[in-house]
């Protein structure tokens, strides 16, 4: 896939919302955004955490 799509596919691959509702337009390109601003926090977070877990453990 292209950046584009990923952009577009990645909620629907982490199960955000569905691929149909992209099709019928029942949600839009903001939606889309506010979903990849939030995946992109929790990607953040979630390498924050295992940085701590790694300097705690002497890594």
């Amino acid at each position: 896939m292209i950046d584009e799509e990923d952009w577009l596919m990645r909620p629907v691959v982490e199960r955000m919302c569905l691929y149909e509702s992209l099709l019928t337009g029942a949600i839009g390109l903001e939606d889309i955004d506010r979903m990849n601003d939030a995946l992109d926090v929790r990607t953040r977070n979630r390498m924050k955490a295992q940085e701590r877990e790694e300097n705690r453990n002497g890594r």
